[in-house]
């Protein structure tokens, strides 16, 4: 409950009846400390239940928001000619295109690795979030794995049509990349797991794994361009709806929620330079649109460029959103912003 001005007193007497002055200072401090939780709200039961209603409201359209431009997606890449073109000029030129040594590092990527270091990324998360007893964010996280796994499942089920002929000799469906969704869905997790003085590295590495997984699968002809893209918006969006859920062990510990000047930072930049990297290359690919109807050897290398960057714009979007979502809804003290309070210089003393 909360804590009063005459129960701290009373705490005083008592103590100064038992061991003087040492329960005295402690009984001080306990003051000091009430004094400042209620002034940043950490004793008001609505937030130490839930984290604001603004804040999950947000999580909620900006996932639903993903999940739509996840089906944008599809429909652009797979049921149009352009985006069939398109897809199917950078999958076969796209090993070709890159210089050697990249294209030797995204094939480290094969399926056996892609799959064992998720699967310890994952088995960390549970890990951590376990140890800091963080009961209600273990069962988002399951709920958010089988979700994950259902969406990998539309693979088999949505349809391709046959607009043109395409290089590749595949005709069937492969949106979206299971691949990708299992890195993806990794990564994420570590990010909701991590406590807040890591949350900015733990979405840094989320970020490389993601674009490194979603490279190498374009890269190693498993899948369309389309189909990375794709599965980066739906993980994504999943994650945010599942964030809209949170509340008492899914935040973070009472005591410990405050702003992250690193989360901020990283998360501004990455969703800034994402959605430039995202614009350009959809400028890019409206520019190419012409040499893809004729499949145009000059087109090759435009398309390639702007699908990496594509790729990249999208990962890096989507994780600096996480990020930020996540310290929003996992640390709801600032009334000065959504996230915190913005970073600033160490003040000058003397």
């Amino acid at each position: 409950g909360r804590m009063h001005h005459h129960d701290v007193w009373q705490h005083i007497v008592c103590g100064l009846r038992h061991d003087g002055t040492c329960w005295l200072l402690a009984a001080q401090h306990g003051y000091r400390e009430s004094v400042a939780q209620h002034r940043t709200g950490l004793h008001s039961g609505y937030r130490n239940v839930r984290p604001r209603t603004s804040s999950r409201v947000l999580c909620l359209v900006f996932g639903v928001l993903l999940l739509v431009l996840a089906g944008v997606a599809w429909w652009l890449g797979v049921c149009t000619q352009n985006g069939q073109s398109y897809d199917d000029m950078v999958e076969s030129s796209f090993s070709s295109i890159v210089p050697g040594w990249v294209s030797a590092v995204l094939g480290v990527g094969t399926h056996p690795m892609v799959l064992i270091v998720s699967t310890i990324i994952a088995v960390g998360a549970v890990a951590i979030a376990a140890v800091r007893k963080r009961w209600w964010l273990l069962g988002q996280m399951a709920v958010f794995a089988v979700l994950c796994f259902c969406m990998s499942l539309l693979k088999y089920v949505l349809p391709r049509p046959f607009i043109i002929k395409t290089v590749i000799d595949n005709a069937h469906n492969s949106a979206p990349s299971g691949h990708t969704i299992l890195a993806m869905a990794s990564a994420s997790m570590l990010v909701l797991a991590v406590p807040r003085v890591w949350r900015w590295l733990a979405s840094l590495v989320a970020m490389a794994w993601g674009l490194f997984v979603g490279l190498s699968v374009v890269c190693g002809k498993w899948h369309r361009p389309t189909d990375a893209v794709m599965s980066m918006l739906i993980v994504a969006g999943l994650a945010l709806i599942v964030l809209a859920c949170t509340r008492t062990s899914g935040m973070d510990a009472l005591g410990t929620r405050r702003s992250s000047a690193g989360v901020q930072i990283v998360s501004a930049v990455a969703i800034t330079a994402g959605l430039f990297a995202t614009a350009f290359a959809g400028y890019v690919i409206w520019q190419v649109i012409p040499g893809l109807t004729v499949s145009a050897a000059w087109a090759n290398t435009d398309s390639v460029y702007s699908s990496m960057m594509l790729i990249a714009g999208v990962d890096a979007t989507v994780f600096g959103l996480l990020s930020a979502t996540r310290q929003l809804t996992a640390s709801p003290l600032s009334k000065t912003g959504l996230v915190g309070e913005p970073p600033a210089p160490p003040r000058s003393r003397g």
